[in-house]
């Protein structure tokens, strides 16, 4: 005959069980609005206010176990499709789920979005919340992804962990390494299909099509200036503001945008990160290039209203229209 305590532990594991249909939380954290299905679960969150962090440096066993890999290197979970590897499941699932299944069970249902993981709809689901759970504990950034708060942080500690191994050039964010590398290997990935023109940078390919549409659907409420991009229509917004939000910490230098920021501190550095595919010329200016590869293009964009003239720089432009107007007078 079974021992009579065997019932009572079956008996509470069903009772357990059975909360995950119910959606029941019986288990209330008494300073905030947290509920839980399990006792565990809630001694673990209770963790969170008293600050206490058993294994180190994390509050969770699992978490600690998880964590490890991180300083061996070790990917212990291998795909059997393919040759990659992760150091946690949840990682290796989400590969699965998302490059060889193709299966994405979990939909939003505000506007459709489809997601391979639970943990990916309720980042989406933050979209449509305005939710920001993740704060940065040093201004008053928030940020609805741990992953975007994480590369905030290198904001206010200047890390930069991802290096070019041609030049040095150092970067707080992968992609823009990416975006970086294209200027040694002249990669240019984003194609036109109305043109032959292609781009290293995706948002190059959206201005450039703006010529063939001509459209311009963002309007400046204080003057009537339209723009084709949002972000051109930000830019433009500071001229009535006067905001330069982007301040030098080498000097009393502030900018209204963040590229004229990162020009100007080449000038404390005197870093020339930007390389011409052509002939090897560097510049420290992204304009500054623009203007040199025009040597090789031939490009001359400036266009005289008067005359057949064109040139590939602005200031020749000035330069020559003076001419006209010289002239007349």
């Amino acid at each position: 005959m079974p021992h009579a305590g065997s019932f009572g532990a079956k008996k509470l594991h069903l009772s357990r069980h059975t909360r995950t249909h119910t959606g029941e939380k019986p288990h209330k954290c008494d300073q905030c609005d947290y509920s839980a299905a399990h006792k565990s679960h809630l001694n673990r969150h209770l963790r969170k206010h008293a600050g206490e962090k058993p294994y180190k440096p994390t509050a969770k066993r699992s978490t600690l176990y998880r964590h490890i890999p991180t300083h061996t290197g070790e990917r212990r979970y291998k795909c059997g499709q393919c040759d990659y590897s992760a150091a946690g499941k949840s990682n290796l699932d989400r590969h699965i789920a998302a490059k060889h299944t193709k299966e994405k069970p979990y939909m939003c249902g505000k506007c459709g979005y489809r997601a391979a993981q639970k943990s990916d709809l309720s980042k989406h689901m933050r979209t449509h919340t305005g939710e920001k759970p993740y704060k940065c504990d040093q201004c008053d950034y928030s940020a609805a992804d741990q992953s975007w708060l994480v590369k905030h942080k290198r904001k206010h500690t200047g890390e930069k962990p991802y290096m070019c191994d041609e030049c040095g050039y150092r970067s707080d964010r992968k992609p823009i390494l990416a975006q970086h590398m294209r200027t040694h290997t002249g990669e240019k990935p984003y194609k036109c299909d109305q043109c032959d023109y292609s781009a290293a940078q995706k948002h190059h390919l959206i201005d450039h099509q703006t010529r063939h549409s001509g459209k311009k659907p963002y309007m400046c409420g204080e003057c009537g200036y339209r723009a084709a991009q949002r972000y051109t229509l930000s830019r433009h917004m500071k001229t009535h503001t006067g905001e330069k939000p982007y301040k030098c910490d080498k000097c009393d230098h502030s900018a209204a945008e963040k590229h004229h920021l990162i020009d100007h501190q080449t000038r404390h550095t005197g870093e020339k990160p930007y390389m011409c595919g052509e002939c090897g010329y560097r510049a420290a200016q992204r304009s500054t290039l623009s203007q040199h590869m025009r040597i090789h293009t031939g490009e001359k964009p400036y266009k005289c209203d008067q005359c057949d003239y064109s040139t590939v720089q602005k200031s020749h432009l000035n330069r020559h229209v003076r001419k006209h107007t010289s002239k007349m007078t």
